[in-house]
């Protein structure tokens, strides 16, 4: 394991840091189409765990990630607000309530995934959709989201966070609903029902481990994290149902908001670098999603971009279509292991989920 450097955006101070932090403000006592969980046998083995456990969220709803979970009931509820409609509104009603309403446009900002989500489900409603999208996004990617019917707009030489204040500024301009995953000041709502909507994954793996192993529960789980809606729904959910659950968290190491929070016992905005990690290339937490992770992680871990390579490599030659956001947590678990922050005793014998939250795609490879 090789030593990162992270850098704070306020005061511009570099910290040289370790890829493995034992979170020191952990604190367990607070806070409909099935996809496969596959055993892992070899690393069970390998990392002397009873199973390992991967959950294949490369194909919900005909799109390679779990994003359109989120994005999903985020869209409902928005919708159903501004129609003043309840919440229990099918889809088929909400659907037809729309076809009066041609003047919503939603905006949002993505590296690739969340964008084409929001452009499926604003699709299905008869919604229009622009989507921000950072210029190192490669041509594929932004074709991808043009065919699921957004609008994508580039902005040339910008960071995630720069897209993302780029896709504010345009809602504040033309009245468009912002539908984004990531809180900041008083922009919580739509981002709370982004996790909230996450949680019928986390459900349904309770229910396919629980059918693999005789009624028991996750002790270990990983969890990838970028601006932290989806860590934030994993945290919540494990500490609700197994407080003793172990949770790890997996950075690329280009963009550790999460770990440097945790390093300074205080939310932190780093610089981010390019990384093959798209989804979790998010340089600024989610401020909704920054107290639960704070206590709620157990241990917080930071990737370099060729060890994830070969763990993508790894679990394509298992049969499983992992990309880089996937591949992650499997890296994660192994470095939890090896440099001691989970003990044998935490993972002996246990039970380990991996969410590999994204099928594989194309990118560059890393040096």
């Amino acid at each position: 394991m090789t030593n990162y450097v992270a850098t704070h955006l306020v005061d511009g101070l570099t910290y040289g840091r370790s890829p493995v932090l034992k979170n020191p403000h952990a604190s367990p006592s607070t806070t409909q189409q099935h996809r496969p969980t596959n055993p892992a046998i070899y690393v069970a083995k390998q990392l002397g765990f009873d199973r390992v456990f991967i959950k294949d969220e490369s194909t919900r709803f005909g799109l390679p990630s779990f994003k359109i979970a989120g994005a999903s009931w985020a869209m409902h509820q928005t919708l159903c607000q501004m129609l003043k409609l309840p919440e229990s509104t099918s889809l088929a009603a909400l659907q037809s309530a729309m076809k009066a309403r041609s003047d919503i446009t939603v905006v949002t900002c993505t590296e690739g995934n969340w964008g084409r989500a929001v452009s499926r489900k604003a699709g299905l409603y008869g919604v229009k959709a622009r989507i921000y999208v950072p210029g190192f996004m490669n041509e594929y990617t932004r074709n991808l989201i043009r065919r699921e019917g957004g609008e994508v707009i580039v902005k040339e030489h910008g960071s995630y966070d720069e897209t993302s204040a780029a896709a504010f500024e345009d809602s504040q301009e033309t009245g468009a609903v912002l539908l984004g995953d990531v809180a900041f000041d008083d922009y919580i709502e739509i981002p709370r029902w982004v996790s909230d909507g996450y949680s019928t994954i986390l459900q349904e793996t309770d229910r396919q481990v629980a059918e693999m192993t005789g009624g028991k529960k996750a002790d270990v789980v990983s969890s990838s994290v970028g601006a932290g809606s989806w860590a934030l729904a994993v945290v919540e959910h494990y500490r609700a149902t197994h407080p003793g659950c172990v949770v790890i968290s997996a950075e690329t190491e280009r963009a550790t908001s999460l770990k440097e929070s945790l390093h300074t016992g205080e939310l932190t905005h780093v610089k981010c670098g390019e990384s093959i990690m798209n989804g979790m290339n998010c340089g600024t937490l989610s401020t909704i999603a920054w107290p639960a992770l704070r206590t709620g992680v157990d241990i917080s871990t930071a990737l370099g971009e060729k060890v994830v390579h070969e763990a993508v490599l790894e679990l394509q030659g298992l049969g499983i279509n992992a990309g880089p956001c996937g591949a992650a947590n499997l890296v994660a678990l192994r470095e939890a292991c090896t440099s001691g922050a989970l003990t044998p005793e935490e993972g002996n014998g246990k039970i380990a989920v991996l969410y590999s939250t994204e099928g594989r795609r194309e990118y560059t490879l890393p040096e």
